[in-house]
């Protein structure tokens, strides 16, 4: 077996997934972002990989390059069509919406002004979001008239197709806290809270995190959302609101994990090496099969 790791940088994550697929006794052979080079339509060289494990931080970089590389008949985890959906938060909400999966209200606007009569419309506070962003960046809660007016004028002001689009999402009171759901093949594998006493809780903007049990309501709800956008290997967003329970806010393609291994106690870079083989050994759909007992204890520590 042996896995191409298509990726930026090797971070802790990566170095985990590296010794994930060597204790599984498959070759790993990194392929960095900067000097891999591919022909259309020319697969010379590539067959010697059985799946590539996509890594690129840029979303525009793993969009193109997993395409080029099913093109050549290669699975790749997760595939094109996913990180398109996944990396632009209008088309995850779309498709949650297509599916009925609960998630906070959103409209959508293409001018200023359209923005100021949506939000206005919602109500304040609003979220106001790029459709395309990580990591908590350009998020605004906007709190009334006079911040929706400079907000706006600032995305105009900064141009760049992605602030052409104003995706306006409710205010959610969350309880100081979110969850982030991991999901390997359409299972909810492990679950952290994480906590904060600013109303942006991502572990990369100092949000803490702690064990967060799967119950059987958040385990469908991951399995619905992970459906949803095609499956695969994902992070969920997921904010728990007072009236309306668990809502799916944001869907992840290239998850980190290096703060959520120790507080849940479960190997996710271990979970996602078992998947990614699987898939190169049984195909997409068998790869989204129920896992053994075996396996799981194993992710758990137990077996």
């Amino acid at each position: 077996m042996r896995i191409a790791l298509f990726c930026s940088l090797v971070r802790t994550e990566e170095k985990w997934l590296l010794e994930a697929f060597q204790r599984r006794g498959a070759e790993v052979e990194i392929l960095h972002d900067r000097s891999t080079v591919m022909e259309v339509g020319a697969p010379r060289g590539w067959e010697r990989f059985d799946a590539v494990l996509m890594r690129a931080l840029s979303h525009w970089q793993a969009l193109h390059a997993a395409q080029l590389l099913e093109d050549m008949g290669l699975p790749v985890i997760n595939p094109a069509a996913v990180i398109h959906t996944c990396a632009d938060k209008l088309l995850t909400t779309a498709a949650l919406a297509r599916a009925g999966v609960p998630t906070p209200r959103v409209k959508v606007a293409f001018s200023p002004e359209g923005a100021l009569q949506a939000i206005e419309e919602m109500g304040y506070p609003v979220i106001l979001k790029p459709v395309l962003g990580s990591w908590g960046r350009l998020l605004a809660r906007v709190n009334d008239r006079d911040a929706a007016e400079a907000l706006l004028e600032h995305k105009e002001v900064l141009g760049g197709f992605a602030h052409g689009v104003y995706y306006i999402q409710e205010y959610i009171p969350k309880p100081g806290r979110d969850i982030r759901a991991f999901v390997v093949g359409g299972e909810a594998i492990a679950a952290i809270y994480r906590t904060s006493e600013h109303w942006i809780t991502n572990t990369a903007r100092g949000g803490r995190a702690s064990n967060c049990p799967i119950t059987p309501e958040l385990a469908d709800l991951c399995a619905r959302a992970a459906a949803a956008v095609g499956g695969g290997v994902l992070a969920l967003d997921i904010f728990e609101d007072p009236h309306r329970g668990l809502l799916v806010n944001e869907i992840n393609h290239s998850m980190e994990f290096r703060n959520s291994v120790e507080p849940t106690g479960v190997d996710i870079p271990g979970a996602v090496a078992d998947f990614v083989i699987r898939v190169a050994r049984e195909g997409w759909d068998a790869a989204h099969a129920p896992r053994s007992p075996q396996e799981v204890r194993r992710w758990n520590g137990s077996a």
